[in-house]
C-alpha cells in the first residue's frame, strides 16, 4: 500500500469536509479525518473504511502549533506521508460589526487562517519530498462580502490570496495550490444559520434556490466533486485558482 498517496481533510467529521474525505477515498487515495472531536472523526474515518477505503480519525486544533505537528507525526507514523491537503476546517461566529467581539474575530480568524497555514507549513515538507503535491483551500463565496460577517468574509478572502501565493511558491516542487469558494451548500453549518436568524432550514434552502440561477442549493457532493478535480493527476497545469461552486457566476 505504500505507493497510495495520503491525504488530510481537516473538519471532516460532517458537512463538506466528509463528503470530500469519502470522495477522496473513493477515488483510491487513503485519507486521515481531522476534527476537533475525536469521536466524531474516528466514526467519519470508520464509515470509510466499511465502504472499503483505508482511513484514520484523529482529533486536533488546527489553530494550535504543536497539535497540528503531532497530528500530522502520527498521520506519517500510522498512514504515511501526506501529499494531499483539504484545508477545511471552519467555524462561524457571525455578528454585524458593532456588536462582534474581539474573541469571535480572533476565533474566526484564527481557524481558517492560522489553521490553513500551520497545516500547510507542517504538509509541505512531505509534498517537497516526493516532488508532488496537492493543496485544496476552502474558500467561501462570503468572501465577495457578506453581511454579519467580517471575520469569516475576511478569513475567507485571506484564504484566497494565500492560495495563490502557495502555489507560486511551490509549484517549482510539482505542488499545486487551489481554492474551492461554495456559494449556499446545505450542511448542519447552514442549517444552524437558518435557527439564528429564525427562520426553518426549509424556508432558507427555498429562497437560496430561487436566487441561484440553477435553482437549487449545494450539497457536500458538490464541492467534493470539485475537490476531486484539482487533486487529480491531470490536474497539474491548474493552480493559483479560486472556482466558485455556487450554482451560478457571483461576480
Amino acid at each position: 500500500m505504500s505507493h497510495q498517496r495520503v491525504a488530510i481533510v481537516t473538519g471532516a467529521a460532517r458537512g463538506i469536509g466528509e463528503a470530500i474525505a469519502r470522495r477522496l477515498s473513493r477515488d483510491g487515495l487513503a485519507v486521515a479525518v481531522i476534527d476537533l472531536d475525536e469521536n466524531s472523526a474516528v466514526s467519519a474515518a470508520e464509515l470509510i473504511n466499511a465502504e472499503g477505503g483505508r482511513a484514520i480519525g484523529l482529533a486536533a486544533d488546527v489553530a494550535v502549533e504543536a497539535t497540528v505537528e503531532k497530528a500530522v507525526a502520527e498521520i506519517v507514523e500510522r498512514v504515511g506521508a501526506p501529499t494531499v491537503l483539504v484545508n477545511n476546517a471552519g467555524i462561524l461566529r457571525d455578528n454585524l460589526l458593532f456588536k462582534m467581539s474581539t474573541t469571535e474575530w480572533d476565533s474566526v480568524i484564527d481557524v481558517h487562517l492560522r489553521g490553513a497555514f500551520l497545516m500547510t507549513r507542517a504538509v509541505q515538507t512531505h509534498m517537497v519530498e516526493a516532488r508532488f503535491g496537492r493543496i485544496v483551500n476552502l474558500s467561501s463565496s462570503s468572501a465577495l462580502g457578506n453581511r454579519g460577517q467580517a471575520n469569516y468574509a475576511a478569513a475567507k478572502a485571506g484564504l484566497q490570496g494565500f492560495t495563490k501565493t502557495l502555489a507560486l511558491e511551490l509549484g517549482p516542487f510539482g505542488i499545486t495550490a487551489n481554492a474551492i469558494a461554495p456559494g449556499f451548500i446545505a450542511t448542519a453549518m447552514t442549517e444552524a444559520t437558518a435557527e439564528r436568524i429564525g427562520t426553518t432550514f426549509e424556508e432558507l434552502k427555498a429562497k437560496g434556490a430561487a436566487s441561484i440561477p440553477v435553482r437549487r442549493v449545494g450539497e457536500p457532493d458538490d464541492v467534493a466533486a470539485a475537490a476531486s478535480f484539482f487533486i487529480r493527476e491531470e490536474a497539474s497545469f491548474i493552480s493559483g485558482q479560486v472556482l466558485y461552486v455556487a450554482g451560478g457566476p457571483l461576480n
